[in-house]
This record gives structure tokens, sequence and C-alpha cells, in this order.
């Protein structure tokens, strides 16, 4: 995600307490949707799509911090 950013992720992730917090946010949502997709962990489709619209808002919020930061 991102790796046009990845030293500025690096840096905000050992400063920025809340940026850590939403990246690991992210990454969990991520692997939560995968394994319900590959059927190790249940889930509704719509349960799905509701994580993945989450996941979404997450990335969108970490864009704007790290275009923010990088100014």
């Amino acid at each position: 995600m991102f790796p046009e950013y990845r030293d500025l992720i690096s840096t905000l992730k050992g400063h920025d307490h809340h940026f850590t917090r939403l990246f690991d946010k992210h990454n969990a949502l991520d692997q939560t949707i995968k394994n319900m997709e590959a059927g190790i962990e249940s889930g509704t489709p719509f349960e799905i799509e509701t994580l993945k619209k989450e996941k979404l808002l997450l990335k969108d919020e970490l864009y704007g911090i790290l275009r923010k930061a990088s100014a």
C-alpha cells in the first residue's frame, strides 16, 4: 500500500500513534477479509462488503495523513 510513501510510512509509524493505529487496523481488516473470502473465517457477503468499505475509509484517511505529512 502506497509504495511511493514507504519511507514516510516508516517514519510515521515510529512517531505518530494515531497513524500507527489506523495502519494496523487497516492491515488487520485486510487479513480478516482475505480469511473470510478463503473460507478460513466465517462471514457473509454482506459482512465482507461492510469490512471492505471500512478498510477503504481507513485507506483514504491514511492517504490524507501521508499527503499532509509530505507537503
